[in-house]
C-alpha cells in the first residue's frame, strides 16, 4: 500500500526538527518583503497556505497582524506550530487540510503560499487550485506565491513537483489575477544547498 500524501508529511513532521528539512528558514525575509510591500492594515485577512510550522505566523504575529489563518495538510506540523507559539497560538486560525479540499466561508485579502503550489502537478488539481484561490481571495486582494524555478530542484523530500517562471505563472493565473512582481531568491538550505525559487504577487482583478 502507498503512504498518502497526508502521512507522508506527517512522518516528516514527527520524526525531523525543523532544521533538518530543506524548506526551513530562520527568518522568511522575502515573504515578509512580499508583505510590507502591500501595505494592509494589520487587521487584514491573512493565510499561509502549506504553512506547516513555519515561523512566518511568529513574524506576522509579531508585527501586529490580527487576522490570520494557517493551513497545512498535516496535524503534526500544525501541532508543532501552536506548542511553539504557546498560548499566542490562540490568536490564530489553523486549519489542517489539503488545499484542494479545502472549502471555506472566509476570504482573505492576502494568500501566501510558499512551497505548496508546485507540489501540484496535474492540470485538474492546478485548475483546482486557482478556482479555489478565486474563491477565497477578496476583490482586489493579493496572492503571494513562491514556487521552485526552472533552475530550482524537480523534486521535494521525494515528490516530483512543477517548476515555473514568471513567464508561465503569468500565464496561469491571468486573466482572474494579474501578476505584479516577481523575483528569484536562491534558498539556503540548513544542509548548505542552494535552491532556487521565484516569488511572485498576483493582484485578483
Amino acid at each position: 500500500m502507498t503512504q498518502s500524501t497526508k502521512e507522508h508529511w506527517n512522518t516528516i513532521y514527527q520524526n525531523k526538527e525543523p532544521n533538518q528539512v530543506s524548506w526551513f528558514q530562520e527568518k522568511p525575509t522575502i515573504s515578509i518583503d512580499f508583505i510590507n510591500k502591500l501595505s494592509i492594515e494589520k487587521t487584514a485577512s491573512i493565510i499561509d497556505v502549506g504553512g506547516g510550522d513555519s515561523l512566518l505566523v511568529d513574524y506576522l504575529l509579531k508585527a501586529g497582524y490580527t487576522n490570520i489563518t494557517v493551513l497545512d495538510i498535516s496535524e503534526k506540523a500544525i501541532a508543532k506550530a501552536k506548542n511553539r507559539l504557546g498560548s499566542k497560538a490562540d490568536k490564530v486560525k489553523w486549519i489542517v487540510s489539503d488545499i484542494l479540499d479545502f472549502k471555506s466561508e472566509d476570504h482573505f485579502d492576502v494568500w501566501h503560499d510558499r512551497a505548496a503550489f508546485h507540489f501540484i502537478t496535474s492540470q485538474k488539481g492546478i485548475e483546482k487550485y486557482i478556482k479555489g484561490l478565486d474563491k477565497c481571495v477578496t476583490s482586489n486582494g493579493s496572492v503571494i506565491l513562491g514556487t521552485f524555478s526552472k533552475t530550482g530542484p524537480k523534486k521535494c523530500s521525494g515528490i516530483p513537483i512543477t517548476q515555473y517562471s514568471e513567464d508561465s505563472i503569468k500565464a496561469l493565473f491571468e486573466p482572474l489575477f494579474k501578476k505584479e512582481l516577481c523575483v528569484e531568491q536562491d534558498h539556503l538550505t540548513p544542509f548548505d544547498t542552494l535552491q532556487n525559487f521565484i516569488f511572485c504577487t498576483l493582484k485578483k482583478q
